[in-house]
């Protein structure tokens, strides 16, 4: 079992190569878009990659919750509802959605993964604890 700075590394190695960004570009707190620039087809080949890497399958609704952001009984007038975030919080326990819970724009929402969420979600499928 990986600890948290192989994951880390073994991530960062992914981001790199599906990207095409510098080592040093991916830090924890970098967000996948608008940091490092990652566009909706960046996030398959991101997703084969951390499979291969770590031998885990990753299920697209678990990473990209496009079933709830585009439901009308969890979003209003652009804005995700207090129980589409409910359901956002609890499909992603690994993401940090407080900035998204100020201002539940779903335009904003591509923009609110880190390097550190994929990290944490990662860990839960290799059994990284922390």
């Amino acid at each position: 079992m990986p600890n948290k700075d192989e994951v880390f590394e073994k991530v960062r190695e992914a981001l790199v190569d599906a990207l095409g960004v510098d080592d040093e570009e991916v830090t924890p707190d970098a967000t996948m878009v608008g940091d490092l620039g990652a566009e909706s087809i960046d996030f398959l080949d991101i997703v084969f990659k951390l499979e291969k890497a770590f031998d885990i399958q990753i299920p697209r609704d678990e990473l990209f919750p496009d079933d709830i952001l585009t439901n009308a009984e969890y979003v209003q007038d652009g804005k995700v509802t207090p129980e589409g975030l409910a359901k956002l919080k609890e499909r992603m326990p690994f993401a940090d959605l407080t900035k998204f819970e100020q201002d539940p724009l779903v335009q904003n929402f591509g923009n609110l993964l880190t390097v550190q969420d994929l990290c944490n979600y990662v860990g839960t499928k290799v059994g990284v604890q922390g």
